[in-house]
């Protein structure tokens, strides 16, 4: 079976796929969206989204089905975890809105999902395909063909590659390997609020810090569940052992914390983790007719929380380079990733250095404390690149 319609071929439905195909199809593109899975879905439980992914999504005219689930937290707290000291905060409140024209909010990973594939039904344009995985590509003049696990091809304008951290898309692109295991494992639960005893930051994206872990909490869905996230530098994996990262190491890097950070833990699920990958900024992730995004082109850690929020950016970004290129798949493409190259790749290097500034101990953790303490909650300056942006 082979498929010939003139339409952009999209492999990935999840937030940076949808929101690629919601962003062609409204510059008059015809877009084709081809999702492994049976049903479109998301792994994984809340997202935080700052202002500038929420400009994206009010461009999408998505915004207000966002809205319907979404939490705006007060403020985003850093608290020692061993102390108990609350080392920063960022007012989320009147001030930062007027200083960048949208709220920060968190939502439900599946809630955002299912208000971009709201806003892709109702567009005209757009083909959404489940349980076709792409394999492989070859471009030929004037397009390229997909060849999926299951044997059907499927031939487009372009391709692009939305299908995540190990997108078989990059793979015959780039052949540049697997991804990078940052020693890093994320364990995840999602508890209903009445049984959060602990009010103290009950309306707060609250981090939790300490030597090699950390710990984060915020509200989802109107406030009705508490989203938690435990975090561990695996020792065991950083010394080469086989096997790490278990509940045993988990509870003994959080064993020089607080009980009421020891007690937090009660609300994680112990019977899965997620163990955290990015790369290293690659300039180079367009070949024709052909490009990625999202965490298919420059995948980063989590603690910047702007994962979704860049392959938010990539998707209207990519979708005005092609208008403007007027139909030349290429030379849309190069400047797309002219475009993105530099500011994906700060949000990258820029997780990796919170990824170790959350995580530091001895003098280290002190001159960070000292350091941050320091900082007023209503000011913004080193904010403003990430969140004014694109």
């Amino acid at each position: 079976m082979s498929r010939t319609d003139p339409a952009v071929l999209i492999s990935g439905g999840g937030i940076g796929g949808l929101a690629a195909a919601l962003a062609l199809a409204r510059t008059g593109q015809s877009v084709r969206v081809l999702e492994q899975a049976s049903a479109f879905g998301e792994i994984g439980a809340g997202i935080q989204l700052a202002p500038n992914a929420l400009r994206v999504l009010d461009s999408l005219g998505v915004l207000g089905h966002v809205l319907e689930n979404a939490v705006f937290p007060d403020y985003a707290v850093m608290i020692d975890a061993l102390s108990g000291q609350e080392i920063t905060r960022v007012d989320l409140g009147p001030a930062f809105v007027q200083h960048y024209g949208h709220r920060y909010l968190v939502v439900h990973r599946q809630d955002l999902l299912e208000a971009l594939l709201r806003g892709c039904r109702e567009q005209v344009g757009i083909e959404l395909v489940t349980g076709r995985t792409v394999q492989s590509f070859e471009q030929h003049a004037g397009g390229v063909e997909v060849r999926c696990t299951d044997g059907t091809t499927d031939r487009g304008l372009a391709l692009v590659g939305a299908d995540g951290l190990r997108s078989p898309v990059r793979g015959q692109m780039l052949d540049d390997g697997p991804p990078d295991f940052s020693g890093h494992l994320c364990y995840r639960g999602v508890v209903p609020m009445d049984q959060i005893p602990d009010r103290d930051y009950v309306n707060a994206m609250a981090l939790w810090v300490g030597p090699n872990m950390h710990l984060v909490q915020y509200p989802l869905r109107q406030a009705k569940l508490m989203n938690n996230v435990a975090v561990i530098v695996s020792q065991q994996y950083l010394r080469g052992e086989a096997s790490y990262g278990g509940w045993d190491e988990v509870e003994k890097l959080f064993s020089p914390a607080l009980p009421r950070v020891r007690d937090m833990l009660k609300y994680i699920d112990r019977e899965r983790n997620w163990p955290l990958h990015d790369r290293n900024p690659s300039p180079h992730w367009t070949q024709e007719r052909v490009t990625l995004l999202g965490d298919a082109a420059h995948p980063t850690l989590q603690n910047m929380a702007q994962g979704a929020c860049m392959a938010l950016e990539d998707a209207t970004v990519l979708a005005q380079h092609v208008t403007c290129a007027q139909g030349d798949f290429k030379a849309a493409f190069q400047a797309y990733q002219q475009d993105r190259y530099l500011r994906t790749a700060r949000v990258q290097i820029s997780a990796r250095f919170m990824a170790k500034l959350v995580h530091v101990g001895g003098g280290a953790r002190d001159v960070r404390n000292a350091v941050l303490s320091k900082r007023s909650s209503n000011g913004f300056p080193e904010l403003d690149w990430l969140y004014q942006g694109p």
